[in-house]
């Protein structure tokens, strides 16, 4: 028979093991939620389109929605957001530009911009620490610029897909599905950058 202090060591360990899982479902679920909620992020961003008469990829805010996960979820959660939402978008779902959805989308001319995302989040991600922990001036410098790193993940994947399935020139690619973008893409790197750095302070805690 187990002494009295055995006893209480015993159910002890096991309420803080109980406590300890809890704590990992909260957790789980937490980040979950917010996997989800940035995937849905992006979809809306999506549908902030404008076409652009000179080339088949149009001008959206979902690169700010892309790296945005990654500032504040983190390279890992972050790139699973956007799994997610490519996921979804291929299996049907009209989540893509336009409210398009499916594996047409995947294959046709933005096909490689879509499939960036995951990257370019994990990259945008690489940030998360110093957005969330370091001074403002430091939190938005990282922010930015692992931003930019994430944001060339997207055009090189974008204009060598562009490339591939439109039968462009390399050089052609570049100026219908890179050039036209940069400016307003630096200011949506930018813009990710602030609102992470605002915001990623108060979810930090959570993050996985």
């Amino acid at each position: 028979m187990p002494s009295g202090f055995g006893l209480a060591h015993t159910v002890g360990r096991s309420g803080s093991h109980n406590r300890e899982q809890g704590a990992l479902r909260d957790l789980s679920t937490a980040t979950m939620t917010r996997v989800a909620l940035m995937a849905a992020v992006t979809a809306v961003a999506a549908q902030i389109t404008i076409p652009l008469p000179f080339s088949p990829v149009p001008f959206t805010m979902q690169v700010l929605a892309v790296l945005l996960s990654g500032m504040l979820l983190g390279a890992r959660n972050g790139a699973l957001s956007q799994l997610v939402y490519v996921l979804v978008g291929a299996a049907g779902a009209p989540v893509f530009a336009g409210f398009s959805g499916g594996l047409g989308v995947i294959f046709g001319p933005t096909g490689g911009y879509l499939l960036s995302y995951p990257l370019a989040a994990a990259l945008a991600g690489l940030a998360a620490g110093a957005v969330a922990r370091a001074s403002r001036r430091r939190a938005l410098l990282a922010g930015f610029l692992w931003g930019c790193a994430g944001l060339a993940a997207i055009y090189a994947a974008g204009a060598a897909w562009l490339a591939a399935v439109a039968g462009l020139p390399p050089l052609a690619a570049l100026a219908q599905g890179v050039l036209p973008f940069v400016p307003l893409d630096l200011v949506k790197t930018g813009l990710a950058a602030a609102v992470a750095t605002a915001a990623a302070p108060v979810i930090a805690p959570s993050r996985a």
